[in-house]
């Protein structure tokens, strides 16, 4: 499916969160496969919302900081269902620095789509429609973004949703198996390992994990073995 892109202006902040109208600023809508989490494999609509407070030194998608277009949240709903697929995956940037984002989450459930929310953790997902799974990155200092998780989120996730860890090195792992420790993860939901391109081997990450009989799930991501980093797939 060729994916609906945009190379409009970039919007500055305001522009994204306080718009006036029931619509969100869209990088692009594509169907691929899910390359990773509880639903990797399954053929998935992709809706990726434009902007990201954040820069995290391993950032895959820094296309989606700028641009994009408005799409009125009816029509992103229309385009979703015409893929005729079952899974929708929202994901950025940040999907949720737009506040209508959460619109959009709900009017998808409404819709019968098994939808996911790929979101960084460093905003509140408390408001995110509970039939939503919420699939929180959890930043390690090897991200250069460890400052800005919100711990107040963890005590809100359910086992219908996952955490995951980006492992840039052996110290982000063993801060990561504190962390799992500190906060009792593993009981609250799946949580998933993933090595770092080109900062650690895979090989090194299923060793350590295997090693210390750690309690998650160790994923490689689908979707870079399969196209590299191509935008839209």
């Amino acid at each position: 499916m060729t994916a609906v892109t945009s190379s409009s202006a970039a919007a500055t902040p305001s522009e994204i969160v306080q718009s006036p109208l029931p619509r969100l600023k869209i990088t692009e809508i594509f169907t691929s496969l899910q390359g990773e989490a509880d639903t990797a494999g399954w053929p998935t609509v992709f809706v990726r919302l434009t902007g990201c407070p954040l820069r995290c030194q391993y950032c895959d998608t820094a296309y989606a900081f700028h641009g994009g277009t408005w799409w009125d949240i009816d029509d992103i709903v229309a385009e979703v269902l015409a893929q005729g697929v079952r899974h929708v995956c929202v994901t950025g940037g940040e999907p949720l620095a737009q506040k209508r984002c959460l619109v959009l989450l709900q009017k998808l459930c409404d819709a019968g789509m098994d939808v996911s929310l790929e979101t960084s953790g460093a905003l509140d997902v408390s408001a995110v429609d509970p039939r939503v799974s919420r699939v929180v990155d959890i930043k390690t200092p090897g991200s250069a973004e460890v400052a800005r998780n919100r711990w107040d989120n963890l005590p809100l996730l359910t086992a219908r949703d996952q955490i995951k860890f980006v492992i840039c090195s052996r110290e982000d792992y063993d801060w990561a198996k504190s962390l799992l420790a500190e906060h009792d993860l593993v009981k609250r939901c799946t949580v998933f390992f993933s090595p770092s391109k080109g900062e650690i081997t895979a090989r090194q990450l299923a060793d350590w994990i295997v090693e210390d009989r750690l309690p998650v799930r160790f994923q490689m991501q689908l979707h870079k073995i399969l196209w590299n980093d191509e935008p839209g797939r």
